[in-house]
């Protein structure tokens, strides 16, 4: 019995369309998996922003944080300890000059990061407690502790050096570090009470103003 023309082409067009019919049955539309539809695009750090590195952080308000969550706006970035008498305090001076320095316009689109490298004794509740010392603003200053490994790490990437002495204090490089909005540095100031306004003009030029 010959096979009718019509049913011939009929089992054409499925052999052909099978392999289609196969794949809508292993991903259906209505619940796509990853073999079937492109994965949400994730903007990826650059190899020279520290943000890259996935070590966890705590906020003095007691937040763990990925230092990605400081991605978005220039950062100006220095590494302290709160029992500092004498650098670091000098340190956070110049970052508070350079705060002031800034439009309104332009300090609403910069942030301000101090990460201790003494992290047994600064506790986000000691650091806290330095925030209100220093009267530092919930909107722009983050400061920030964690493990002795990870804060090494962040210190190996800025360029700080400290070590401990036998009475609790650190000797340590005095360094501030401007960051653009990716985590990538710009700019580093080496010393105390050094002259502010190349930081203040990179970071207009940063934020466009």
């Amino acid at each position: 019995m010959k096979a009718s023309p019509t049913l011939a082409v009929i089992a054409a067009v499925l052999a052909l369309n099978s392999p289609l019919l196969l794949a809508r049955e292993l991903c259906p539309t209505n619940h796509q998996h990853a073999c079937c539809s492109p994965a949400e695009p994730t903007a990826a750090f650059t190899d020279k922003s520290i943000y890259q590195f996935g070590s966890r952080w705590t906020t003095d308000a007691g937040k763990q944080i990925k230092l990605g969550a400081l991605r978005g706006r220039p950062q100006v970035v220095a590494m302290f300890f709160a029992n500092c008498q004498y650098a670091c305090p000098l340190i956070v001076n110049d970052m508070q000059r350079i705060e002031a320095a800034l439009t309104p316009a332009q300090r609403a689109r910069v942030g301000f990061t101090l990460v201790t490298f003494d992290p047994k004794r600064d506790t986000a509740e000691a650091l806290a407690e330095y925030r209100r010392v220093r009267n530092l603003a919930a909107e722009r200053w983050t400061l920030l502790r964690a493990e002795p490994d990870d804060v090494q790490e962040l210190a190996a990437l800025l360029g700080v050096r400290y070590k401990q002495d036998a009475r609790g204090q650190f000797a340590h490089s005095n360094l501030i570090t401007v960051l653009n909005a990716d985590g990538e540095i710009v700019r580093q100031q080496v010393g105390l009470i050094q002259d502010i306004g190349e930081n203040v003009r990179v970071l207009a030029k940063l934020v466009g103003h």
